[in-house]
């Protein structure tokens, strides 16, 4: 039976039409949430401050050419103090309270492995800076990005080094985390293909406050190079009682621990010849030189990484014309397409996109070409040492 309206009920309709009209482009218009969950306090609370400070310019430039796909992104950002539990206390308000789509920037191995699982369960997808190779491992479903190389990358590459120093034995000492293992057991894998002894690895508690029972374990070993698998508050109390040890053979670190506030804290005797070695961002990369601008100095891995999250998640959204984890989930990939016209700022990938062009993005941390599992494919590697009291650059290979 076919039902005609009166015409009382017809203006009703008329009446409405605009106002839902208004409802419906309100809604369009509300603004794409997107979290930071970052290191302020803790461990790698040297590091947090300047990602967010680079997290919120990308999105005030983005925001100020016109948004993504009209909308603007609003960016909530939340401390970890880089530990796990303060961790998922601050990503579930920024999953259940603040509903993001993605959560962008987590530092600490361990704090992204305990807010991964809740990530992946409410379809947010999770951009960090971790390396333990155990963090794509897990079953995330494709709800991980990495774009910091994983420890088996990042391990090889530094005995890689180990070998050509013409080191000839090699101890680990490594704090406790979620990589500890791994990353020795590929080093020692590279260092024996390499006729480089390796000694052994103790994994300490980096909470203590003196290693001296386990520095002498290590040199009854009689090395002449020590792995010490770091953050600077352990590193730094490592190198003073190596130092009163008299030990004087090579030192290998990452570069995390091998921080500017590291040489603030510990004598430059003490802390002469340290190697350390990190991620290089594209040095030569129109994004790695906004961020410079952005911090007023050379920014660290992290910096250059989160810059390159925030733009992945604008580039993702708009490629798939639609916010959301799922949407960035499934075209995080395609905004590096090879065959697309090489793009280093977000805002210049979306003027692409919307034209229906595709796009390859290379940031401030380099190529964003990612396997399956989420790592990035390859990157370079910056050696330093420590002389006199300053970082000195090796080599970028």
């Amino acid at each position: 039976m076919t039902i005609i309206p009166t015409r009382r009920q017809a203006m009703l309709a008329a009446l409405a039409m605009p106002f839902l009209g208004r409802v419906a482009q309100g809604a369009a218009a509300e603004p794409i949430l997107i979290g930071t969950l970052t290191p302020q306090t803790g461990a790698g609370g040297s590091f947090g401050p300047g990602m967010v400070k680079v997290a919120k310019a990308v999105v005030d430039d983005i925001n100020a050419a016109g948004g993504v796909l009209g909308r603007k992104i609003e960016l909530v950002s939340a401390d970890d103090e880089t530990n796990p539990d303060a961790g998922v206390r601050a990503a579930r308000k920024l999953i259940d309270v603040n509903k993001v789509d993605a959560i962008a920037g987590t530092w600490a191995s361990a704090v992204t492995m305990a807010v991964a699982p809740l990530c992946w369960d409410n379809k947010v997808m999770l951009f960090t800076v971790s390396g333990a190779d155990s963090i794509t491992k897990l079953p995330h479903q494709g709800y991980i990005i990495r774009t910091q190389p994983n420890t088996y990358l990042q391990s090889g590459r530094i005995a890689k080094y180990i070998v050509g120093d013409k080191a000839t034995k090699v101890f680990g000492l490594s704090a406790q985390t979620p990589f500890a293992v791994d990353s020795y057991n590929r080093l020692a894998e590279v260092l024996k293909a390499g006729n480089v002894e390796p000694l052994g690895d103790i994994v300490y508690d980096a909470a203590k406050t003196s290693f001296r029972s386990e520095i002498d374990q290590a040199l009854k070993t009689k090395p002449d190079a020590l792995f010490l698998n770091s953050y600077t508050p352990d590193i730094t109390v490592l190198l003073r009682e190596l130092f009163r040890a008299g030990y004087e053979g090579k030192r290998y670190t990452f570069g995390y621990a091998a921080t500017p506030k590291l040489l603030e804290n510990v004598p430059a005797d003490v802390v002469e010849g340290l190697v350390s070695f990190a991620p290089s961002p594209d040095l030569g990369s129109p994004a790695y030189a906004r961020v410079k601008r952005i911090l007023g100095a050379e920014p660290d891995p992290y910096a250059a990484q989160i810059h390159d999250h925030i733009s992945l998640i604008a580039l993702s959204i708009a490629k798939a014309g639609a916010s959301g984890g799922v949407a960035i989930h499934d075209f995080v990939r395609a905004v590096g397409d090879a065959g697309g016209t090489k793009v280093t700022s977000a805002i210049d990938g979306l003027k692409l996109l919307a034209d229906g062009k595709a796009v390859n993005f290379e940031g401030a941390s380099g190529p964003c070409k990612f396997t399956p599992l989420g790592d990035i494919e390859d990157c370079k590697f910056r050696f330093d040492v420590a002389e006199k009291g300053k970082y000195r650059l090796l080599s970028i290979s």
